[in-house]
């Protein structure tokens, strides 16, 4: 009896299995819908999508697809699928209109960097700038902050460029480099608009320290940057070639040059970073000077507003908190760290500095700040400790009774760098 049993559940699964097999494909296959149902690719630097939705611009032909008078229309994207069959049945795509791809990057103008022509009769040039330019179309998000950020910045930049007579076009170049984010940051310590090293950064006069780091502040970096750029032409004699620089360093190119015998930066071959750099500003270059033209449509109220502010000016003979300029300001310690991005802490070194606060606050900072800062002087005793052999945070921190934190946090001190004989801590008593 236990046989038969076994024999006859033998059989049941031997005929499940048929049956399973027997199952057409499709119906166990699932379906990939096709790229036209998504609106916007997953698209990161260096990664090239082959679809994406874009308004189309103002006047643009409606596109009809690959047929059309019967004859193939090569240079266009075909219109939505009304019908896309997916698992769950028969739903409707997307009808916006797709701007036709391209059309909308054919270079059809001379273009130029800083006055020197891009060699655009050649194939691999030509090719070099489409990939970038619709990289940065792919990424619809970081174009349109581009644009909406250009009025706050482009200013100040601008008239710095304009001081100097410089070619315009190394405006475009933060955008670039950091999207115009003073905090964009990069793996091997570039920091702030223009993406200086600290070394490099301080060659050219900014102050980069534990109190200070004037990389993030747009009108000394910018000052900084075109000073570098300017050498950098002065080197060279070419803007091209500057701007590779800037991105690789001075050295690498001229070893290049040196060793492939032509100082032509579109015959060079660089690392593919800076081979694709000055491409990639070429590609800001035309999405900002033309935005319509690659669907871009926006209104006066769509930009930012400019950056404004009262410039004042505080000055302490002792390490004094941030919190006491929004005291006399009247406003949020955030404000003033949203306009001055340089300050790094909640502290500032013993000297002068210009200060950003908002516009209309200056009589009132002038009227409260003198105060303010004689009686936090008067309540918090300061002592200057000089760091001997054989000292650490914590040894100083029992000496003068006081916590770790706070000797951390006075100084600006990160905890993982040490600190050296010869170094000065500042201590309040009262504390």
């Amino acid at each position: 009896m236990q046989k038969k049993s076994t024999s006859r559940f033998l059989s049941f699964i031997w005929l499940a299995a048929i049956i399973i097999i027997s199952i057409p494909l499709s119906i166990v296959t699932p379906v990939i819908s096709s790229p036209t149902d998504f609106d916007t690719p997953e698209s990161k630097e260096g990664h090239e999508s082959s679809w994406f939705r874009v308004t189309p611009a103002e006047g643009a032909p409606e596109d009809k697809g690959v047929e059309e008078n019967g004859k193939d229309n090569p240079g266009k994207i075909s219109p939505p699928i009304k019908n896309v069959e997916t698992g769950a049945g028969t739903v409707e795509a997307s009808s916006t209109p797709i701007l036709p791809l391209v059309p909308s990057i054919r270079i059809e103008k001379k273009l130029d960097f800083c006055g020197e022509t891009v060699p655009l009769a050649s194939q691999a040039i030509k090719e070099r700038l489409e990939r970038e330019l619709l990289i940065s179309l792919g990424q619809r998000h970081q174009a349109v902050l581009w644009m909406k950020r250009s009025t706050r910045y482009l200013p100040i930049v601008e008239q710095k460029i304009k001081d100097r007579n410089m070619p315009d076009d190394l405006k475009y170049m933060p955008f670039i480099e950091s999207a115009m984010l003073h905090n964009s940051g990069s793996p091997k310590g570039a920091m702030g608009y223009w993406q200086f090293m600290a070394a490099t950064g301080r060659k050219y006069g900014l102050v980069v320290d534990s109190y200070l780091d004037e990389r993030r502040n747009i009108y000394k970096s910018t000052d900084a940057a075109l000073s570098y750029l300017q050498d950098l032409y002065d080197m060279f004699g070419s803007w091209t070639l500057a701007a590779a620089a800037y991105n690789v360093g001075e050295k690498r190119v001229q070893k290049e040059i040196a060793h492939q015998k032509t100082d032509d930066y579109y015959n060079l071959n660089l690392y593919e970073e800076t081979q694709r750099y000055v491409f990639r500003i070429l590609s800001a270059k035309l999405i900002l000077s033309d935005p319509e033209k690659y669907g871009f449509h926006f209104s006066g109220s769509d930009y930012y507003p400019p950056l404004e502010s009262d410039m004042v000016e505080v000055s302490c003979k002792y390490i004094f908190p941030v919190h006491l300029i929004s005291d006399a300001a009247g406003i949020y310690f955030k404000e003033v760290k949203d306009l001055n991005p340089e300050i790094r802490g909640r502290n500032l070194n013993r000297g002068t500095y210009s200060i950003m606060i908002p516009v209309g606050s200056s009589q009132k900072f002038y009227a409260s700040f003198p105060k303010l800062i004689d009686k936090w002087v008067e309540e918090n005793r300061q002592r200057t400790y000089t760091v001997k052999r054989g000292d650490n945070l914590t040894s100083i921190a029992k000496r003068f009774n006081v916590s770790l934190t706070k000797i951390r946090s006075w100084n600006n001190i990160n905890i993982k760098k040490p600190i050296h004989p010869g170094d000065q801590i500042v201590v309040y008593m009262n504390n």
